[in-house]
Order: C-alpha cells, then sequence, then structure tokens
C-alpha cells in the first residue's frame, strides 16, 4: 500500500511541467516573503485534491489560480506548522535552561535526554502537522480542526504509527535521492566536458563550464526538483491520511 502511495506521488507530481514552472518562480521570489503562503497554499490544495481522490486515481493537479484564496490557505498552513514546531522547540528550551542552571555532570547528560526527547518532539510535531492539515481538509477547511489533537492521534493510531513514521521516514529519503541524483547528473555533464576543455588547455573556458553547472543545478533544484518534492509531500500526506 505505502510503495502504491509513493508510486502515485512520483507520477502524479510530474503531470504539468508548466505548475513546476510557476511554482519555481514563486520560490524564486520568496525573498520578499509573501509568496511563500502561495507555495504553502498550493500544497494546501494537493492535499485537498489527495484526500477527497484515491491511490492511482486519475487526480489533476490544482490550478495555481485565485492567488487571494490560496494565499489565505498558505497562512492557515504556516500557521499549522508554527504552532507544532512549537513543541520541539519548547521541550529543547526547557532541557536547555534546567541543564544549564544545574552544572556538571549532570547538565551533559540531562542535555542528552533533552536531545533526545526533542527529537522525539519533532518526529510527533511532524506527524501531527501533516496529519492536522488533511483533517481541516476533511473538515470543511476548518483551522479549528487542524488543532484537534486528540482526533488527530486516533487516525494516526488508526492509519497505525509505524506505518505513518515509516511512510515519511522513507519519503525524506526519496526525497533527498531525487536531489542527489540530479546533481550529480549535472555536474557529471558538466565535469566531463570542463575537465576535457582543460585537457585542451582552454582553462578559462573550463571554469566557465564549471560555473555554468553550479548555475544550471540551482535553476534545476530550484525550478523542478523543488516543487516535484513538494507535490509530493503533499500527495502522500493526503494519501496516507485517506487510510484512516
Amino acid at each position: 500500500m505505502i510503495l502504491d502511495i509513493y508510486k502515485d506521488a512520483l507520477e502524479y507530481s510530474a503531470k504539468d511541467l508548466k505548475i513546476l514552472l510557476i511554482l519555481g518562480a514563486t520560490y524564486f521570489l520568496s525573498f520578499l516573503f509573501l509568496p511563500i503562503f502561495l507555495i504553502y497554499g498550493y500544497s494546501y490544495r494537493v492535499t485537498k485534491i489527495s484526500v477527497e481522490g484515491m491511490i492511482n486515481g486519475n487526480d489533476p493537479l490544482p490550478e495555481f489560480d485565485n492567488v487571494i484564496d490560496m494565499f489565505v490557505d498558505g497562512i492557515k498552513v504556516v500557521l499549522v506548522y508554527l504552532v507544532y514546531c512549537l513543541i520541539p522547540f519548547i521541550i529543547f528550551l526547557i532541557f536547555a535552561l534546567v541543564s544549564s542552571a544545574i552544572g556538571g555532570y549532570a547538565e551533559s547528560a540531562l542535555m542528552a535526554i533533552g536531545s533526545i526527547i526533542t527529537i522525539v518532539g519533532i518526529v510527533f510535531a511532524y506527524l501531527m502537522s501533516m496529519f492536522g492539515v488533511a483533517h481541516m481538509v476533511e473538515n470543511g477547511d476548518s483551522l479549528g480542526k487542524a488543532f484537534a489533537v486528540s482526533e488527530i492521534i486516533e487516525i494516526i493510531k488508526s492509519v497505525g504509527v509505524a506505518r505513518s513514521v515509516g511512510t515519511y521516514l522513507g519519503l525524506v529519503v526519496i526525497c533527498g535521492a531525487l536531489y542527489l541524483i540530479v546533481c550529480l547528473l549535472i555536474w557529471l555533464v558538466f565535469g566531463f566536458f570542463g575537465i576535457f576543455t582543460g585537457t585542451l588547455g582552454f582553462d578559462m573556458a573550463a571554469g566557465g563550464i564549471f560555473a555554468a553547472g553550479l548555475l544550471i543545478s540551482y535553476l534545476v533544484m530550484l525550478f523542478i526538483v523543488g516543487p516535484y518534492t513538494m507535490i509530493m509531500q503533499s500527495r502522500v500526506s493526503g494519501l496516507l491520511y485517506n487510510l484512516h
């Protein structure tokens, strides 16, 4: 079942190159801050289609339109993520303050325990935020339902805690592998031509080729791989939620 979700998400995220490029341009403008909410708003639309759809269904990618509504949805999603991210941050801060006040050997031991609990808190916060956004979708876009902790925990239990954690860990590995593979392919091509040009004595041209490789690698990550993995994550999140 989980492999089917991955397969679906990999295929679904590549349905429309135009959407990837539009999202890439939005990523590029993220230094202006406000476009960030459009990115999260679009991811919310992907989650909505996925929650309302099915694995290996013929679900379309959502359009990048009605930007005001998308902006508002993005604010909701960012708020959900920020609130749940406070959990591991507060845990770590408490342990850091207490351990520094105690000092001595106990400080290191307490910080080690605090770090472990913080990591668990990060996993918990990530699961709660992903399922929380999907739960908001299923309940008429109600922001309050994203923080219905007891309901979301029951849904995670229904899906399976191990299955949920494993799915998201696998997603992290897949996304990381995509970044690595694309980077390596680009660097290998430009590295080969750069080295080849250098052996012919055209050192300046070789340097230009290496620089062009770095630039193209950055642009591909920004305009293709980044949007692709974002859509993939939202798709997996919605389909996994449907298993409850």
